[in-house]
């Protein structure tokens, strides 16, 4: 995406704005490299300002082929004989093992490229350790501020960024941030954690517009080296900065809308869910956005257009401003219930307005009464069983870290090791599943890139079967998916044909690359009681696919609903 066209936008005392520009030749050779897209990237510097901004403008127009768009982003390669310090949060700060650490005379490649055990590092601290740029990634969310620290002299060179409107895929979807090289990155659109589902797919002469941006470029210094980690907090301050004065007022670009052209919505969202109360209760903490028009969820899918997100306070009341003008759908989810949440109308946003939502309701699948569950309903499997790691494929980073000990390399292997002889079983009203379910189905291996499916039982009793109401219904919310098939079977392991399939779904990779969820699926199967037994029962969670090791699915929460009661 390099420019071919040089220009100056703003030039005076407080403000530079350089563009360079690329637009595609129609003509071209279908070998070129060149994407069909006419790119605009711009350079902004301020007077006193210690850094510069950086934002780019993408158009696809009638004349262009189809064509889909995987990933694009800034990458910074940082100096390797200065930058050996990384910072992605407060409990993530390391100093990082060397580019050269990486290479074949110094490291072991494992399951794939981007992995690699050190064994002969420069430095002997990180011998035995594993280097894999997936164990840093972050949800959009948490992206906000990452970068490297020198320490000769004391610098800091640092990625902010105080918007996610550019981001595609919604606030869950997880990204890279820094890592080895030293290399810090301005993620705009990726597959990462998303798959095939989260690539931008173009039609032919299909129109767009956006803007990615801008982020912001940020140098810090300090005399004393003794206080070069302070440089961190410091970087952490200006982004709260940088988050309180977007949108930026600088940029010159008219595809950029300033805050005066911009609007706010508010509203309050309830939960009603009549087998848990007769009134609706608020929806506390909920995610609540405005994404493109869609279906439910689609969200999480869309990356051609802007998105807006923020968090219901305890009373599930809820302001976004500072809305690009568009027509957008309201979408929402609430941890604790399954299922998502959309308002059934389009949102026009225009300059300046103020919208009121008033109160909105969200009833959450339910047909009957909860029999019983496993797991909680939040979009991720970290409540389930994480094993420790195999200790010869360590991130001493994430040891005795409770909470992101599913960042450490290898896990999917360890199921084999737990359970040797037969799959996982589970017993409702005996087992745990934060111990006894463990994290993710995963194909088991039986010899060199040979692999099988697994089957998982859940064995329940059911002290009376309601023959005359008829339907159970067995909730699946899986937290993520990759080239998986889940079938389900009731009392009959053999049964030819499964109760349920979903199909072949997901292409997340969330398992290899360390991410405790990727994208969300809900099923909602039917079961006539004719299929259940008096007492003991057991269902089957196949997950049929298995050529590589990679392929499984993530739950998020499972939920046995009795047929419907007229009492409720």
């Amino acid at each position: 995406i390099e420019g071919t066209i040089f220009k100056v936008i703003v030039e005076n005392d407080e403000q530079v704005e350089l563009s360079f520009a690329r637009t595609w030749d129609p003509h071209s050779s279908p070998t070129s490299k060149h994407s069909p897209l006419n790119i605009d990237k711009r350079f902004i510097m301020l007077r006193g300002c210690s850094g510069f901004y950086s934002y780019a403008i993408y158009e696809h127009v009638e004349d262009m082929p189809a064509f889909n768009l995987n990933e694009t982003r800034i990458a910074f390669m940082l100096s390797m004989d200065k930058f050996h310090y990384m910072a992605i949060a407060d409990d993530k700060r390391r100093s990082m093992p060397l580019l050269e650490d990486r290479s074949p005379s110094r490291s072991q490649q494992l399951a794939y490229p981007e992995a690699v055990l050190l064994v002969d590092p420069v430095e002997p601290e990180f011998k035995g350790e594993v280097d894999d740029k997936y164990q840093y990634s972050c949800e959009n969310k948490d992206n906000q501020v990452h970068g490297f620290i020198c320490f000769d002299p004391p610098a800091g060179f640092w990625q902010i960024t105080p918007s996610n409107e550019f981001r595609t895929a919604g606030p869950l979807k997880q990204d890279l941030t820094s890592h080895v090289n030293p290399t810090t990155l301005a993620m705009f659109v990726s597959a990462h954690y998303g798959g095939e589902d989260v690539v931008i797919k173009f039609g032919s002469g299909e129109p767009w517009k956006k803007v990615f941006g801008p982020v912001f470029i940020y140098l810090n210094s300090v005399s004393d080296q003794n206080d070069a980690l302070s440089l961190w907090d410091n970087a952490k301050e200006q982004m709260r900065k940088e988050v309180q004065s977007w949108p930026y007022s600088f940029p010159a670009s008219e595809d950029f809308p300033h805050a005066d052209q911009r609007g706010t919505i508010r509203g309050r969202l309830s939960v009603l869910d009549r087998y848990i109360g007769k009134e609706a209760i608020r929806a506390n903490g909920a995610y609540v956005g405005l994404a493109l028009p869609g279906v439910v969820g689609s969200f999480q899918k869309e990356c051609k257009g802007y998105q807006f997100w923020t968090r219901a306070d305890d009373q599930g009341q809820f302001s976004i401003s500072k809305i690009r003008a568009g027509d957008y759908n309201l979408y929402a989810w609430v941890p604790g219930f399954i299922g998502d949440y959309r308002y059934d109308d389009a949102i026009t946003i225009t300059t300046g307005c103020s919208i009121d939502m008033g109160d909105l309701v969200y009833e959450p699948p339910r047909n009957g009464p909860t029999l019983w569950e496993i797991g909680v309903p939040d979009r991720s499997a970290a409540e389930f069983y994480v094993p420790d790691p195999n200790p010869m494929y360590i991130n001493r980073l994430y040891i005795n870290r409770p909470a992101d000990r599913f960042r450490q390399y290898g896990l999917w292997e360890r199921y084999a090791e737990l359970y040797p002889n037969e799959d996982l079983v589970y017993t409702v009203g005996e087992s745990d599943y934060c111990k006894d379910w463990f994290f993710a189905q995963v194909t088991r291996k039986t010899g060199d890139n040979a692999y099988k499916a697994t089957t998982w039982r859940i064995k329940f009793k059911l002290d009376n079967i309601d023959q005359a109401a008829g339907t159970y219904t067995l909730h699946l919310a899986l937290a993520s998916a990759n080239s998986s098939e889940l079938q389900v079977r009731i009392n009959d392991p053999e049964a030819n044909s499964p109760h349920f399939s979903s199909g072949l779904i997901g292409s997340d990779n969330a398992i290899a690359w360390h991410g405790i969820h990727g994208l969300y699926w809900l099923f909602s199967v039917d079961i006539q009681s004719a299929q259940l037994m008096q007492e003991d029962n057991t269902i089957y969670l196949t997950q049929a696919r298995h050529t590589t090791p990679f392929q499984g699915v993530m739950y998020d929460y499972i939920r046995l609903e009795g047929p419907p009661s007229s009492s409720s």
